[in-house]
């Protein structure tokens, strides 16, 4: 994991810990909520770590108000 940044590693973190709990469905604003950075900061990030990540699949599901990503482990 040492090409991804600082605030990358949380988000990956963040996401294996809560699909292993069961979840599936995340909005950056809750993620954000939860780790302590701001929705655009990982709105921006989610794209890149769906190419970049070998440990998690993120894929964009669906848009409403704001996107749901789908979050499963590899």
């Amino acid at each position: 994991m040492n090409e991804f940044t600082d605030e990358e590693k949380r988000i990956l973190t963040y996401l294996q810990e809560s699909v292993s709990r069961g979840e599936s469905y995340f909005r950056a604003k809750n993620i954000a909520e939860a780790i302590g950075l701001t929705a655009k900061q990982v709105g921006v990030r989610l794209p890149r770590l769906a190419e970049k990540s070998d440990d998690v699949e993120i894929e964009k599901w669906g848009r409403a108000r704001s996107t749901t990503w789908r979050v499963t482990l590899s």
